[in-house]
C-alpha cells in the first residue's frame, strides 16, 4: 500500500498490515482534521487519497469482514473513550463512615468497649462494646451492599442509553451498527439529527451543515462541503445530508478526551423529591437532637443528684466515693442513650428508598421500552396532565406503502402512465431521496433504506414503476440540492442529464404545498394542462379525500429550466419554486399502532389530556386523531382542531384562553409545538412532549418531561430528552405514566412505615429513660431495628408494583403535602398501638408474664421487631382495606418478610449475648406475635375513619399563630 506525507506534519504509512504498530502515526490523521487547513489535505492527494491508503471503496466501504475489523481496531483504536472506572464495593463502605451518626456510635462502642473490659475483664467486658461493633459492622456492609448494586444497575443502564445506531456502508451493503463498533476507513451517512460519531472527511452531500458548539463554543452553524470537508466528533447535524470518511475514532479524537474527562453518571444529583425529603429528613433530625438535648440534661441531673441506681439498686454516684472510671463509663452510656434516640429518630432509609425506587423502576421501564435518561423524570412523570404526541411513529406504526398513485385527476398504474411521465416520475424518486436501495447477490428481498416515507416510495417505484435506480444516478449528475426538513416539508434537487445536458428540477414533498408551486398539470393521457384557481380546487379536493382516509399525500412536480437560470439558482442557494408541472399524487397508508386507542383512553381516564401535534393537514390529523381516540365523534369540533398557523397567529391572551380546549394541532412546526408546551405551563399544566426531530429539540427541553423517539428519534432530540422511548409506540407512554404514578406512591408507603417506626421509637425510649432512666432496646438492638426499616423495608416496599387503581386517579399534585392525611391517620395509629403494647411490657410486663426484666425486655424488643414486621403489609395500602391483595405477587416482598422473621429468631434464639436478650419459648413468641398481628385489625379499622382534606400540620401552624 502507497504512503503519503503530510507537508507540515509527520509522515503519515498506513499499511494494513500485521506490523501496522510500527508504520501508523494516527496523530497525523487526527491533526489533519483538527487543524482543518485545506491545503494541508491536498498536499497529500485530498480525500480519495486517504480513502485509497485506509484500504477504503467510497460506494461500498470497507471490506468489513472480522479480520479487516480487526486489523483495523489494532491500528487505530475503537470508537471508544475512557469511562471513569466503576465505584467499588470499598467506596460505600467508606460513603457510610462520613454519617457522623455512625462515627459517634464507633466512638460510644469503643468507649463502651474499653470501660466494660478495665470494669469486668475481657472475656466478659468485650460483650456491650463489642456487641456495638458487630452491629455497626453488619449496618454498614448491608447499607453498602445496596448502594454498590444500586449503582452497578445505573451503569448498566447508562450503558445501554449510550448505545447510539448510525448508517455506515460495508461491501456495498448500507447497514446500521452501534458507533462503538465505527472504525478507521468506515463510510458513514449522515443525516439532520445525527451526532458525528467520529472525526472524519466529507465525501459528499447536500446541504450539510453542523452545530459545532459542543467543541468549540460557538453557536453559529457550519457549512461543511469539499471546500471545507472537516467533520469532528461530537458535533451535530444540524441540516442537509453527507457520507463522511472516518479517520480518526475514540481517545484519538478531541471529543473522546473531553468525554473521557466528564463523569456522565453522576448519581449524586438530587432529584426534587430528593430535596424535599431531604428537607423532612433535616426537620425530624432537628427534632431528635432537641429531645436528645432534654434527656441527656435529664439524665446528668439525675445521675449527679444520686437518682440513678445500678442493677443492685445501689447509687451509681456517690460523690467523692466514686472513681473517675466509673463516672466516665456512666457519662458514656448517658451520651450513648441520647445518641441512639437521634439514631432511632433520623429516618436514615428516606434517600435510600428513593433511590431503590428510581433504580427499580427505571429497570421496568426499561423493559417497558422506556429507557430513563434522568432519574428525576421517574417522579415527575406520575404529575404528568398533558402528553403533547406526534402522530407518525408514535401513533401510528410508521411501516408505511404506498396505496394510491393519482396521475391528474384520475388513479393510475403502472401500464396506464405514459413513459414520458413515467421517466421523469422515476427521475424524481431516485435523484431527489435520502434513501437507497439494495439488490442482494442472494435472492433474499430487495433491501430500502432511509425514512419510513423514503422507503415507501422507493419500495413503491421499484416494485411497480420499475425504476433501476442505479441506471438512473449514472446517467444523471445531481447539481444543487435543497434537503428536506420539517419546516419546508419538502426537498429539491436540480439535475443534468448527461445523454442531452438538459437540466431539470424535481420537487417532491406534501401535497398541498407542492400545489401551490405549479401552475400546469400532466392529465392521464400525458397532455399538459394549464392549473388555474378551479382545477387546483379540484385538485385539492382529491388531496382532503385521501387525507379523510388517513393518507399521507406527497406530490412530485417537474420543471426543466435553462443553464443561465440554473447558475443563478445556484448563486442565491435555492431551487425554482414556481411555474413546476404536477406529475402525480401519491396516497401513503400509515396505519394506527394496535392497542393505541386503548392507551390514549387510560390516559384521558387517568385525568391527562392527550394532543396531537402532527405536520399533516387537518383533514388526515381528524381522521387519525378520531381512530385513535383522542378525538370523538359526539364531540364538539370547535376550537378542537387547529392548524398550526392559525394557533401561532391567537394573541397571547386567545392562546391562554383557547390552549385547553385544543386536541389536534394539524400543520404545525417546532416552533407551534413549544408555544403550545409554553402555554399549558402557565397554566398550571405539567407537560409530557414526544419529539422525533432535531427541531423538536427546544419542546423536548421546555416540557416537564421529554419523550423522544428511539427508533426514529435524532440523536439530538434524545439528548434533549428525560426518557426515550425505545419501540416508538404511545402504548408505552402510558405504562410508564403507571410507573410514574407507582414510584411516588411506593415512596409514600416507605415514608409512612418508616415514620411509625420513628414516633413508636422515640415516644417509648423518651418515657422510659426519663421514667427507669434508660431505654428497653439496648444499642445493638436499635441498629438492627434500623436494618429492618431502613434497609430491608425501603427494599421490600421500594419494588411493590404498579396497579390499575394507579390509573383511576388524578395526576400526582407535587405541590400537596408528601405525608398525606390518610398516611397521617394510618401512622398515628399503629403508633400509637406500638406505644401503649411496648409500655404496658416496659412498665407490667414481669408482674403480667412472671418473667425477669431480661426476659422482659427480650420480649419488648421482639414485639416491636415484630410489629414492625407485620405493620410493612399495612403499610402497602395507604387506602385499601384489604392489604393482602396482589400480594403473591410480589415474591421480594415475602421473601424479604421471612428473612426478617428468620433473622429475628436467630437474633433472640442464638445470638443472645451479642444483642443483649434471652431465649423465648413458644408461649412468649406466640405472645409477641399475638400482639403483633393486632397490627392488622387496627389497619383496617382506622380506615373506615373519613379525614379532612384540609393537610394536617396546618393544624399546628394555625394553633402556633394563635398561641
Amino acid at each position: 500500500m502507497s504512503a503519503f506525507v503530510f507537508k507540515d506534519a509527520s509522515f503519515v504509512d498506513v499499511d494494513l498490515q500485521p506490523d501496522i504498530k510500527s508504520k501508523v502515526h494516527q496523530a497525523a490523521l487526527t491533526k489533519l482534521v483538527e487543524e482543518k487547513k485545506i491545503e494541508s489535505l491536498q498536499n497529500i492527494g485530498g480525500v480519495y487519497k486517504v480513502a485509497s491508503t485506509l484500504e477504503t471503496n467510497l460506494e461500498c466501504g470497507i471490506q468489513g469482514d472480522v479480520e479487516d475489523i480487526a486489523r483495523r481496531h489494532e491500528a487505530f483504536g475503537s470508537n471508544k473513550y475512557k469511562t471513569p472506572p466503576t465505584k467499588s464495593f470499598f467506596h460505600f463502605v467508606v460513603e457510610e463512615f462520613k454519617d457522623h451518626s455512625i462515627l459517634i456510635n464507633f466512638v460510644s462502642a469503643a468507649s463502651s468497649l474499653a470501660f466494660g473490659i478495665k470494669e469486668n475483664g475481657i472475656k466478659q467486658g468485650w460483650y456491650d462494646g463489642g456487641s456495638i461493633f458487630v452491629a455497626l459492622f453488619l449496618v454498614i456492609v448491608v447499607s453498602a451492599i445496596f448502594h454498590f448494586r444500586q449503582n452497578r444497575q445505573f451503569d448498566k443502564l447508562t450503558e445501554v442509553s449510550n448505545k447510539i445506531q448510525i448508517d455506515v456502508v460495508r461491501a456495498g451493503r448500507r447497514q446500521q451498527i452501534s458507533i462503538f463498533e465505527i472504525v478507521v476507513g468506515d463510510v458513514i451517512f449522515l443525516k439532520i439529527g445525527d451526532q458525528v460519531p467520529a472525526d472524519g472527511l466529507f465525501l459528499d452531500g447536500h446541504s450539510l451543515q453542523v452545530d459545532e458548539s459542543s467543541m468549540t463554543g460557538e453557536s453559529d452553524r457550519v457549512e461543511v462541503n469539499c471546500s471545507h470537508p472537516f467533520l469532528l466528533s461530537g458535533t451535530k447535524v444540524i441540516d442537509g445530508n453527507a457520507r463522511m470518511l472516518v479517520t480518526s475514532v475514540g481517545m484519538n479524537t478531541k471529543w473522546g478526551e473531553m468525554m473521557s474527562s466528564i463523569n456522565s453518571c453522576n448519581t449524586n444529583h438530587q432529584t426534587p423529591l430528593q430535596t424535599r425529603l431531604k428537607g423532612l429528613t433535616s426537620s425530624i433530625g432537628k427534632l431528635g437532637l432537641v429531645v436528645a438535648f432534654q434527656v441527656l440534661i435529664i439524665l446528668f441531673y439525675r445521675y449527679f443528684t444520686g437518682n440513678l441506681k445500678d442493677e443492685n439498686g445501689n447509687k451509681e454516684f456517690n460523690g467523692s466515693t466514686t472513681k473517675v472510671y466509673g463516672i466516665l463509663n456512666a457519662m458514656v452510656g448517658i451520651l450513648a442513650a441520647a445518641i441512639t434516640i437521634v439514631e432511632v429518630v433520623t429516618p436514615k432509609g428516606f434517600p435510600l428508598a428513593v433511590k431503590l425506587t428510581q433504580i427499580y423502576s427505571m429497570k421496568k421501564m426499561m423493559a417497558d421500552q422506556a429507557m430513563v435518561r434522568k432519574l428525576s423524570a421517574c417522579e415527575t412523570i406520575g404529575s404528568i396532565t398533558t402528553i403533547c404526541t406526534d402522530k407518525t411513529g408514535t401513533l401510528t406504526l410508521n411501516k408505511m406503502k404506498v396505496i394510491k398513485f393519482w396521475l391528474g385527476k384520475a388513479p393510475a398504474t403502472y401500464t396506464s402512465t405514459t413513459p414520458y411521465i413515467l421517466e421523469l416520475l422515476q427521475e424524481g424518486v431516485a435523484l431527489n431521496t435520502t434513501g437507497s436501495v439494495y439488490w442482494p447477490t442472494s435472492r433474499s428481498e430487495i433491501e430500502f433504506s432511509g425514512s419510513p416515507i423514503e422507503q415507501a416510495i422507493l419500495s413503491w417505484a421499484v416494485l411497480e414503476l420499475n425504476m433501476e435506480m442505479e441506471q438512473l444516478k449514472q446517467s444523471c449528475k445531481i447539481l444543487y440540492v435543497e434537503a428536506f426538513n420539517s419546516q419546508k416539508k419538502r426537498s429539491g434537487v436540480i439535475t443534468r442529464r448527461k445523454i442531452d445536458n438538459t437540466i431539470h428540477v424535481h420537487w417532491k414533498g406534501a401535497a398541498e404545498m407542492i400545489l401551490k408551486m405549479c401552475s400546469r398539470y400532466y392529465d392521464a393521457s400525458g397532455i399538459m394542462k394549464d392549473l388555474d384557481d378551479g382545477e387546483k380546487m379540484k385538485f385539492e379536493q382529491i388531496i382532503q379525500g385521501m387525507a379523510a382516509s388517513s393518507l399521507r399525500c406527497i406530490a412530485f412536480a417537474h420543471k426543466q429550466i435553462s443553464k443561465e437560470d440554473q447558475e443563478h439558482d445556484m448563486e442565491q442557494k435555492k431551487i425554482e419554486e414556481d411555474g413546476l408541472t404536477l406529475l402525480g399524487l401519491v396516497g401513503i397508508k400509515d396505519l394506527c399502532r394496535p392497542g393505541v386507542k386503548k392507551a390514549v383512553e387510560s390516559c384521558q381516564y387517568a385525568g391527562v389530556n392527550v394532543k396531537m401535534i402532527t405536520g399533516d393537514n387537518v383533514f388526515t390529523a381528524k381522521a387519525i386523531a378520531t381512530e385513535c381516540g383522542i378525538l370523538r365523534f359526539d364531540q364538539d369540533m370547535n376550537g378542537a382542531v387547529v392548524e398550526g398557523i392559525e394557533f401561532r397567529n391567537y394573541t397571547p391572551e386567545e392562546r391562554m384562553e383557547k390552549v385547553d380546549k385544543i386536541c389536534v394541532m394539524a400543520r404545525s412546526s417546532p416552533f407551534d409545538k413549544l408555544l403550545m408546551v409554553e402555554c399549558l405551563k402557565q397554566k398550571g399544566h405539567v407537560v409530557a412532549v414526544t419529539g422525533d426531530g432535531t427541531n423538536d429539540a427546544p419542546a423536548l427541553k421546555e416540557a416537564d418531561v421529554g419523550l423522544s423517539m428511539g427508533i426514529q428519534g435524532t440523536e439530538v432530540a434524545k439528548e434533549s430528552s428525560d426518557i426515550v422511548i425505545l419501540d416508538d409506540d404511545f402504548a408505552s407512554v402510558a405504562k410508564i405514566l403507571r410507573w410514574g404514578r407507582c414510584v411516588y406512591k411506593n415512596i409514600q408507603k416507605f415514608i409512612q412505615f418508616q415514620l411509625t417506626v420513628n414516633v413508636a421509637a422515640i415516644t417509648v425510649n423518651l418515657v422510659a429513660v426519663i421514667y427507669v432512666s434508660k431505654g428497653p432496646l439496648t444499642g445493638v438492638q436499635l441498629l438492627w431495628v434500623n436494618v429492618i426499616t431502613h434497609t430491608l423495608g425501603a427494599l421490600a416496599l421500594a419494588t411493590e408494583q404498579p396497579t390499575k387503581e394507579l390509573m383511576r386517579k388524578p395526576p400526582v399534585d407535587q405541590t400537596k403535602p408528601l405525608i398525606t392525611n390518610i398516611m397521617w391517620r394510618n401512622l398515628l395509629a399503629q403508633a400509637l398501638y406500638q406505644i401503649v403494647v411496648l409500655l404496658i411490657l416496659q412498665f407490667k410486663g414481669e408482674s403480667i408474664f412472671s418473667v425477669t426484666e431480661k426476659v422482659n425486655d427480650t420480649l419488648i424488643f421482639t414485639t416491636f421487631v415484630l410489629c414492625q414486621v407485620f405493620n410493612e403489609f399495612n403499610a402497602r395500602k395507604l387506602k385499601k382495606k384489604n392489604v393482602f391483595e396482589g400480594i403473591l405477587r410480589n415474591r421480594l416482598f415475602m421473601e424479604i418478610i421471612a428473612i426478617t422473621i428468620i433473622l429475628q429468631v436467630v437474633m433472640v434464639e442464638l445470638l443472645k449475648k451479642f444483642t443483649g436478650s434471652e431465649r423465648l419459648n413458644w408461649r412468649q413468641w406466640g405472645t409477641c406475635i399475638g400482639f403483633a398481628i393486632i397490627s392488622w385489625p387496627i389497619g383496617w379499622i382506622v380506615k373506615w375513619i373519613p379525614v379532612s382534606k384540609r393537610p394536617f400540620l396546618s393544624y399546628l401552624i394555625a394553633c402556633n399563630y394563635v398561641l
